[in-house]
């Protein structure tokens, strides 16, 4: 029997499954273009799981974890347009999504902020799109 994930990365894995099977989001994309850590030559556009920070969110009786979430999203389309209507969708995808973490008990999940804005190089735009999320041990 294996140890039980932890829950940032139980969610991660949860995260990750549900984005990659939300048909909406994979069409913007041009297909399964949602990664950890991108390859050097990733075609665009594209989705990565960033950041995550954790803070303990129990109680005088029950354990939880509190998330943090970062999702990037990048894109070399003419125009902001294209960050835009993945932004959308990845918060719709996820936004209130009963997922099912490893071993965990997702109480919430919630989007709580979006922005794109132009890359230095000029050419790229970057959604940076934010939720906040609660895990209880199952």
């Amino acid at each position: 029997m294996s140890a039980p994930l932890p829950p940032a990365l139980a969610l991660r894995q949860a995260l990750y499954e549900r984005l990659v099977a939300d048909a909406a989001l994979t069409a913007l994309l041009g297909g399964c273009r949602i990664h950890d850590v991108p390859p050097r030559d990733a075609a665009f556009p594209f989705l990565t799981l960033g950041e995550t920070v954790t803070s303990d969110w129990s109680t005088a009786t029950e354990g939880g974890t509190e998330h943090a979430l970062t999702l990037h999203a990048w894109s070399r389309a003419a125009g902001r347009r294209e960050a835009f209507e993945i932004s959308a969708a990845v918060q719709q995808a996820l936004h209130d999504a009963p997922l099912a973490p490893h071993g965990h008990r997702l109480a919430n999940l919630r989007a709580t902020t979006a922005e794109v804005r132009r890359e230095g190089d000029g050419r790229t735009f970057h959604a940076v799109i934010r939720f906040r999320a609660v895990t209880e041990p199952a």
